[in-house]
């Protein structure tokens, strides 16, 4: 019965334990809902959110062995969160801990401490608190918490560069994964959005925080010359949108800035965009930009992270220097001004998401890297 039972353990697919700072929906929960369920019946999962947020587990297949689990740290309470998070590693015994961004960074560095599990680190980004430079506190932080991890995954060149300088991680232990797109989910399908005028539209996709700035879309936005004619739609939702709202009506341009709220991003809603605008003060290689590009969108953004590399060679002039207001608000007018730049550009971003960024690409990656 004892060889039965220990073949039967021996035989069962390995055991990946998640952190999440949030399962909510987002870009990084999103893409590893969509990597597990590629993996499918070859690993079982646990996911930890730290914020109790679960939402994204909704896109994990039925088909998946996975549990949620919701955690929330005491604030007050480094050590006890520490003894905490050990017990659970210990008592889950993952075959593989996977941890995610700043909000993780205690999970990593418990299982630094003997005994240790086998440990991956995903970055994809900052918060606010870092978007103009690294915090010396974490920095050290992230050096000792992440010396034992078996590897750091990164999506931009931008954050390879940090991890190797400023992080002083070793290059053997870095693994470059560009996020990839579900080319076939924005494939034209013939179907935009429809339209009650003939303005042009710019639209952005974002979580509506601080860090992301669509403040600075607003008033370039307002900025723009009064002809030809132009709308703003912003897509998603968060604590800034009441403070967006009033800086609209502030700049006098309330009447044309539509705020839609959170939805799923799909094909048709981005048929209903003419120009895709990227504000943010910190990104790395954003899901939203990718999917704008995909759908054959021309953009119009601030040259942060990998941005200015994503985008198609003949885009790039119109990525502009985060805080050069005035640089921003040209680089959306001559696109508002130019419908055959606009699809030039559209159709050259299009092939450069098929050349270089495709879903299958990144599920690879990912394959090898966690079962190979």
């Amino acid at each position: 019965m004892r060889a039965a039972a220990a073949a039967d353990v021996a035989n069962r697919p390995p055991h990946f334990l998640h952190v999440f700072p949030s399962f909510g929906i987002g870009g990084v929960p999103l893409r590893m809902a969509r990597i597990i369920n590629y993996l499918g019946s070859r690993c079982r999962h646990t996911i930890v959110a730290l914020d109790g947020a679960l939402d994204a587990g909704a896109r994990v297949s039925g088909a998946v062995d996975f549990a949620l689990v919701a955690m929330t740290p005491d604030k007050n309470g480094l050590v006890a969160n520490l003894v905490r998070y050990g017990r659970f590693i210990g008592r889950t015994r993952p075959d593989l801990l996977l941890t995610y961004n700043w909000g993780s960074i205690e999970w990593a560095a418990v299982n630094s401490l003997w005994p240790r599990r086998r440990h991956i680190h995903l970055e994809s980004g900052f918060g606010i608190e870092e978007a103009s430079g690294q915090l010396g506190r974490r920095v050290l932080a992230r050096r000792w918490g992440l010396r034992h991890a078996e590897a750091l995954v990164i999506p931009s060149r931008t954050l390879e560069r940090i991890a190797r300088e400023i992080w002083r991680l070793p290059a053997r232990k870095l693994r470059y994964i560009p996020n990839g797109i579900d080319l076939a989910a924005f494939a034209d399908d013939g179907a935009g959005a429809p339209r009650s005028d003939d303005a042009v539209v710019i639209g952005t996709v974002a979580p509506l925080r601080p860090e992301k700035n669509v403040g600075r879309l607003v008033r370039a936005f307002a900025a723009l010359p009064p002809s030809p004619r132009c709308r703003l739609v912003i897509v998603g939702d968060g604590i800034e949108r009441e403070k967006l709202k009033s800086l609209a009506a502030a700049l006098g341009v309330a009447n044309r800035v539509s705020f839609a709220g959170q939805k799923v991003i799909t094909k048709s809603l981005l048929s209903g965009f003419d120009i895709f605008c990227l504000s943010s003060d910190t990104e790395q290689m954003p899901n939203a930009l990718l999917e704008a590009m995909a759908a054959g969108l021309p953009v119009a953004a601030v040259d942060v992270g990998d941005v200015r590399a994503i985008v198609a060679p003949e885009n790039r002039a119109l990525i502009v220097p985060r805080d050069d207001l005035d640089s921003f608000s040209k680089a959306i007018g001559t696109l508002v001004a130019d419908p055959n730049l606009r699809r030039q550009l559209g159709d050259l971003n299009r092939q450069r998401v098929v050349s270089e960024y495709r879903q299958e690409q990144m599920f690879a990656a990912y394959e090898k890297l966690l079962l190979g």
